[in-house]
Order: structure tokens, then sequence, then C-alpha cells
């Protein structure tokens, strides 16, 4: 049976929770934006008719997912909404539990594919006889930093960034960031060497912006799946020898 202080702090997380949900409904009704300010502490306190303490509670709450920002100096205003959350609390879930380490990588890189796959058609869609003079310079980057060993993180994050730029759906573009931020965060703290064919790893991105240039769905979906190879090989390595 539960205690006094057990059910207290039961009806204190029930009403953090209720004032965050009632938060939120405030900013829908009111049709309020990113960067828009939400009412004062004392305007929520008596729209809501709730406590202070609940509604600086709330408040904390909802800015940890980003869902309000806390300004000092000028007030609360509706977040920005990011994925950020979401790519701590699965890079956290990556590292957290030795023995899943690499199963929990392996997660990520098969979702990142999925997605880079399921969205063929909107990115040749967007790039069919078009010319992005970006793209291409960060493609030599690569090739030139493969060519001589060297990891090329920066440009591969923002060739997929300029890749998803174009489409209408802002999400798949946040979605395919938040996984490439939460994939190479969890790379290096299991200590995993880079893929050895780093080559094969840039020249897949020049062959993903030549398909799509070119209108090639087909082939486009093969650069895709040569741009993972390289670091599966590398983690079923790692998986097979850790078994031995």
């Amino acid at each position: 049976m539960n205690g006094p202080a057990e059910l207290a702090s039961s009806e204190s997380r029930m009403r953090r929770s209720t004032t965050a949900e009632e938060i939120k409904r405030l900013i829908l009704l009111r049709g309020l934006h990113p960067g828009d300010p939400i009412p004062t502490e004392t305007e929520l306190c008596q729209e809501l008719g709730v406590s202070r303490s609940s509604v600086r509670e709330a408040i904390r709450n909802l800015a940890t997912l980003d869902i309000v920002e806390v300004r000092h100096g000028t007030g609360t205003v509706v977040g920005q909404m990011s994925l950020a959350p979401l790519v701590e609390t699965l890079v956290f879930r990556g590292v957290l539990s030795p023995g899943d380490d690499l199963a929990a990588l392996r997660d990520v890189v098969d979702l990142r594919r999925s997605l880079d796959l399921a969205l063929t058609d909107d990115v040749v869609k967007a790039h069919s006889g078009q010319v992005d003079e970006e793209i291409p310079r960060l493609v030599d980057q690569m090739l030139t930093s493969a060519e001589n060993g060297k990891a090329f993180l920066y440009e591969d994050r923002q060739f997929h960034t300029r890749l998803l730029a174009p489409l209408k759906n802002q999400l798949a573009g946040q979605l395919v960031a938040a996984f490439w931020d939460i994939h190479t965060a969890v790379l290096p703290r299991l200590d995993l060497a880079l893929p050895a064919d780093l080559r094969q790893t840039a020249k897949a991105h020049s062959d993903m912006y030549a398909a799509a240039r070119s209108g090639d769905r087909d082939a486009y979906r093969k650069a895709v799946v040569d741009h993972y190879q390289p670091l599966l090989r590398m983690l079923k390595s790692r998986s097979e020898g850790g078994r031995g």
C-alpha cells in the first residue's frame, strides 16, 4: 500500500503533467509559433487556476522538450521544438548498457538507411535537372579526405542537410539530421574504428547526388545502399569478433 509520501509525490507529478498539458493546449489555441511569447507566470496561474510552483515545474518540463524556451530578462517564449531532446535520449540509450551498444548503433544505422531509401522519390524529384553548387564541393572534400584516410563528418552532415533542404516535408530532414547526430555521437563513444573503405562511402555520396540530378531512382537507391555497406561491414565484423 502506498504511503503518504508516495501519494503526495504521485499527485505532484500529476499536477505537473496536467499543467504542462494545459500550457501546450494554450499555445495551440492561441496559434503561437516558435519565438512568440507565452503568458507570464502570474497570468498562467490565474488562467489555469494552478499554483506558481506548478507553473514553474511545468515550464521546466516543457523547456527540456524544447516546447518552450526561458529567456532570462525577457520572459518565456514558444521553443523551436527541435528533435534535440530525442537525440540526447537515444544517444544515452545507445551507451547506457555495454551489452546493447552494437545493437543500438545497428538500429540507428538501419533507421537511417530505411529513411534515406523511403525518401528516394522526393529527393530525386527535388534535384532532377537542378544544380546545387555546394553539394559537389562537399563531395570533393569527402573524396579528398577519404584518399588521405581522414574522416569527413562535417561534410557528411552538410551533404545530407543540403540534399534534403528542397523537400517540402521539413520533418523528414529533421529526422535524418537527428539520426545522423545520434549515429555520429554514439560511434566514438563505443570505441569503434571508422569504416576501412572511406572512399566507398565518399563515392556513394557522389553517386547519390549524380543519380538524383539525372532522375535515376534505381541508381539513387543503389548509391544509398553502397553508402551504408562499409559501416555495416564494420559493425558485423566487430560483433562477430566480440562473440569469438
